[in-house]
C-alpha cells in the first residue's frame, strides 16, 4: 500500500475572498436548518428536571412532533438566523489568527488552539443575545413551565389550533428587556465562553489529528475530503463530551435566569448528581457529529472552491 501525501491545509492568503464569504453564508444556513431540531431538543432535556417531560432524545422527538407538530421542532429558528453574521465572523477570526499565530508558531496544533478560541470568543459575544431569545422560544410548547417568560399562543381560526408566530420573537425580546435590561440578554454569557471556547479550541486539533491519522491509515486513492468528513464528527464527539458539563450549566442559567455559574453548577450537581453532568449528551452528539459532517465537506469544498486562481493547479486532493 502506498502511503497518502499529508492533507494540505488551504491558509487565508490562498482564498478569493469575494468567492469565500458569498458561498459561506449559503453554507451556514443550510447546516443551521439540517441541526436545529437536534439543538432544540437538547436544550429542553438539559433544562427539564430529571426527566419529567421526556426519557431521552428519541423520547423527546417523538414527544415534540406529535404534540407540536414539525414546526415545533423549530421554534425560535427565525431569531436564530441571525446567527449567520456570527457564523461568518468566527470563519474570519479563526482564519486571521491562525495566520497571526503562524508568525510565532509551526506547529499546527498551536494555531488551531488559538484560533480556535479566539473565534469562538468572537463569536459567542454575536451569538448569545441570539442564543437567549431563541432559547426561551425553544422551550415554549411543552417545555413552556420551565421558562421565566412566555409567549401567547395565537388563535389560528381555520384550524382552532394554538400555534405560534414570529411576533412571540418581540413579545419574549420585551419581556427580556422588561424583568432584566440589556444585561438580560447576555445572561450566561460567561458560561457560554465556558463552554464553547474549549469546545472550539478542542475541537479544531482533534480534527487535524484525526485527519492526519486516517490519512496514514487510507489507501492512498482515498479521496482527502472523504477523510476529513471522518474526521469532522469524531472530533466533535470528543470535544462534546469533554465539555458537556458547562453546556448542562449555560443552558440553565439562560433559561432559568440564574446568575450564577457556581451556584447552578453546585445545584445541579445536588439534585441529580455526576450524570446530571450528561444531560442533553446524546443529543449534543447527535447534532453535533452530522454538523461536523456537513461543517467540514462544506467548509472544505468552500475553501477549494474559493482557492485563488493562481494556485488551483498547484494543489492536489
Amino acid at each position: 500500500m502506498q502511503q497518502k501525501g499529508a492533507i494540505q491545509i488551504i491558509e487565508w492568503e490562498d482564498l478569493d475572498k469575494r468567492k469565500f464569504y458569498s458561498l459561506g453564508v449559503f453554507m451556514t444556513l443550510t447546516t443551521r436548518v439540517t441541526v436545529y431540531p437536534a439543538s432544540l431538543i437538547r436544550t429542553r432535556l438539559q433544562v427539564q428536571k430529571g426527566k419529567a417531560l421526556y426519557s431521552g432524545t428519541i423520547d423527546a422527538f417523538f414527544k415534540i412532533l406529535r404534540a407540536e407538530g414539525v414546526q415545533g421542532l423549530y421554534r425560535g429558528f427565525m431569531v436564530n438566523t441571525f446567527t449567520l453574521v456570527s457564523g461568518q465572523a468566527y470563519i474570519t477570526t479563526y482564519e486571521l489568527v491562525r495566520k497571526y499565530v503562524s508568525q510565532y508558531s509551526p506547529s499546527n496544533t498551536v494555531k488551531s488552539v488559538v484560533a480556535g478560541g479566539a473565534a469562538s470568543l468572537v463569536a459567542q459575544t454575536i451569538t448569545v443575545p441570539i442564543d437567549v431569545v431563541s432559547q426561551q422560544l425553544m422551550m415554549q410548547g411543552q417545555g413552556e413551565h420551565l421558562t421565566r417568560f412566555k409567549a401567547k399562543p395565537k388563535m389560528m381560526l381555520a384550524t382552532s389550533k394554538r400555534r405560534l408566530t414570529f411576533g412571540q420573537t418581540r413579545e419574549i425580546t420585551v419581556q427580556i428587556f422588561a424583568a432584566d435590561g440589556f444585561k438580560g440578554f447576555y445572561r450566561g454569557y460567561v458560561a457560554s465562553l465556558l463552554t464553547y471556547i474549549p469546545n472550539s479550541a478542542l475541537w479544531w486539533p482533534f480534527y487535524h489529528f484525526y485527519a492526519e491519522q486516517l490519512s496514514l491509515l487510507a489507501p492512498s486513492e482515498c479521496p482527502h475530503l472523504m477523510l476529513q468528513a471522518l474526521a469532522g464528527p469524531m472530533a466533535a464527539a470528543t470535544a462534546s463530551t469533554i465539555t458537556n458539563p458547562m453546556d448542562v450549566v449555560r443552558a440553565r442559567v439562560q433559561v432559568e435566569g440564574r446568575s450564577s455559574v457556581i451556584e447552578t453548577f453546585k445545584q445541579l450537581l445536588a439534585e441529580e448528581g455526576v450524570w446530571g453532568m450528561s444531560k442533553g449528551l446524546s443529543a449534543r452528539i447527535i447534532a453535533s457529529m452530522p454538523t461536523s459532517v456537513l461543517i467540514v465537506v462544506g467548509y472544505e469544498t468552500l475553501k477549494r472552491l474559493s482557492l485563488r486562481a493562481d494556485l488551483i493547479e498547484t494543489r492536489h486532493w
